[in-house]
């Protein structure tokens, strides 16, 4: 089984408490339909695990696919640039199939970013660092698909829909 070879960082984007005893960290791709799926799932097990699950975003933007995986990802991080990750995350996941700049920025406007600010760095490629470096530690870490999750450090390779199944064995595991 793989294991997740690029620690959590101040530059990851994280919910959840730092000391929770469950991590799930998820390789993901905006414009990938099963990432839009698997969006819905992690909701869920949020409000099921609360306090006890820390949920952790990288970007794997699979470009050959996905023409704008890559520009939704810089767009995300943008976002959290200005403390809006997490909110410009989930509106695009939303809005999966309008990708593109036209939905960029009309999700800027919607949370309050300059759409001129927002359509400069997309062009000068401000942001594009920060996703190769997810997508170069996802590499690293054996991902070659989306979603790719990982539980305390070790791959999961099941369903989505195992993950809640995964999560209570991994809790139980810890106790």
């Amino acid at each position: 089984m793989s294991k997740l070879r690029t620690a959590i960082g101040p530059h990851d984007h994280v919910q959840g408490p730092a000391d929770a005893p469950l991590t799930l960290v998820e390789y993901g791709d905006f414009e990938c339909p099963h990432c839009g799926r698997a969006h819905h799932f992690i909701k869920q097990l949020q409000r099921q695990f609360g306090k006890q699950l820390r949920f952790v975003y990288r970007h794997f933007p699979l470009t050959q696919m996905h023409p704008y995986a890559a520009s939704a990802a810089e767009t995300s991080e943008f976002a959290g640039a200005h403390g809006k990750f997490w909110q410009m995350h989930d509106l695009l996941y939303e809005n999966q199939e309008q990708l593109g700049i036209d939905l960029y920025m009309e999700l800027a406007e919607e949370l309050g970013l300059s759409q001129p600010t927002l359509r400069s760095a997309l062009g000068s490629g401000e942001f594009a660092a920060k996703v190769r470096h997810d997508f170069s530690g996802g590499v690293r870490s054996g991902v070659n698909g989306t979603p790719s999750f990982f539980i305390n450090g070790e791959r999961f390779d099941g369903a989505v829909e195992d993950l809640a199944d995964a999560l209570q064995q991994e809790l139980q595991r810890a106790a």
